[in-house]
């Protein structure tokens, strides 16, 4: 482990045990949870930063050769952060949807870690990493770039790559874009640096998907595994209670919605997005029983997983935000009533808004109610107070 910061190319090669594996692996997932929520309820950059440090302090320190720690002390410190990073690799390589999420955050930590370092360290990495770049030599400046030129300082180093490879800058307009090469400054070579990691780990990714099945065979190991991808870490980043909803509450909530809510719910979690309609009636409900907007702001980018930041702030959260009265006429709009949700705007196909007793075929509510684990002795006359239009009144016998 001679150097601090690597893009964990090689799989360490030596025996640890069980508790040692558990224990690696759940200190990581706590620093990848405290860089989601961080970003997700920071303030600001400083404060974000300020929020990340704290959790790789407390789980996963990783300190330079300049500290006053032992040798022993920083190689155990560099053994723990190779070793909890190739245990997430197996838990989080089961489905598209976890893959995607340790990609994402494991990025992060790694541009976290980077941005921190000193400039030794960032160009040792940046070496290691191989990256194969075109430096524009100062006479071919004009030519390549024309009027673009005037975009960068004078002085100012610039690399050539194939646009795709610097999505996140073309995206911020950070970069000049010419014949499909877009043209990168010193100080942002970091984007390239992410953009291979992240290739680099989602292929590897995938290829532990493939020999995930042949470790079905271990009885000490999957379990851990499987326990490690589906639990919640987020618990030690909870704001204090205040008596309101929170984010992290509303999924443990759910079980005790209407129907119509325990539905849209349900969609949400399944397909990490609701049409318009669905996100009207459920939003509006969420903020009707205590959560406030910066939690909600929270909950929707969650349950968004897989789209991009810049695509949820520009299409989704102005929406939220004027739904608590914070944009546009500045209204305070209340949770729909159950009259205009059996009544108005029935759902067409793709839509999950709407009433279960008014708008599920009769077979399909039989199935919701027992999936509810309604008694039996309920459910027949829950159902033939819906087929006899007494919407509501089934709604009631449904929560009682």
């Amino acid at each position: 482990y001679a150097a601090r910061l690597t893009l964990y190319e090689r799989a360490p090669e030596l025996e640890v045990s069980v508790e040692e594996f558990e224990a690696f692996a759940l200190d990581r997932l706590q620093v990848l949870r405290a860089i989601e929520d961080a970003q997700l309820r920071g303030k600001g950059e400083d404060d974000v930063r300020k929020r990340v440090n704290e959790a790789l302090e407390q789980h996963l320190p990783l300190h330079t050769n300049r500290s006053r720690l032992s040798p022993r002390q920083l190689v155990g410190e560099r053994r723990k952060d190779h070793v909890s990073h190739f245990i997430l690799r197996l838990a989080f390589s089961r489905t598209e949807e976890l893959r995607a999420w340790l990609v994402r955050y494991e990025s992060a930590l790694l541009k976290h870690r980077f941005r921190e370092a000193d400039a030794g360290e960032r160009q040792e990495l940046l070496g290691a990493a191989r990256l194969q770049l075109a430096h524009v030599v100062p006479a071919e400046r004009a030519v390549a770039l024309g009027s673009g030129a005037e975009f960068y300082a004078m002085h100012e180093q610039l690399f050539e790559v194939d646009f795709e490879r610097v999505l996140d800058l073309v995206a911020r307009s950070q970069v000049v874009l010419r014949g499909g090469k877009a043209y990168v400054p010193q100080g942002d070579v970091v984007a390239l640096l992410l953009h291979e990691f992240r290739q680099r780990l989602a292929r590897a990714l995938a290829v532990c998907a493939r020999a995930l099945p042949q470790m079905g065979e271990d009885e000490r190991l999957l379990p851990v595994l499987q326990n490690l991808s589906s639990q919640s870490a987020r618990a030690e980043y909870r704001s204090p209670a205040t008596g309101a909803v929170s984010a992290d509450s509303v999924d443990a909530a759910a079980a005790n919605f209407p129907l119509c809510m325990q539905h849209l719910h349900a969609q949400l979690l399944a397909d990490h997005h609701l049409r318009h309609g669905g996100r009207m009636q459920l939003g509006l409900f969420l903020k009707g029983i205590g959560l406030p907007l910066p939690e909600a702001l929270v909950y929707w980018r969650r349950a968004f997983a897989g789209m991009s930041d810049d695509h949820f702030q520009k299409g989704y959260a102005y929406n939220i935000r004027h739904n608590y009265g914070m944009e546009g006429r500045r209204a305070d709009y209340t949770p729909y009533s159950c009259h205009r949700i059996i009544m108005s705007n029935p759902p067409g196909p793709g839509d999950h808004h709407g009433c279960p007793f008014r708008h599920f075929s009769s077979d399909r509510l039989h199935a919701a109610l027992r999936h509810d684990r309604v008694p039996d002795a309920h459910l027949r006359e829950i159902t033939d107070l819906a087929a006899s239009g007494h919407y509501q009144v089934a709604c009631t016998r449904h929560l009682e």
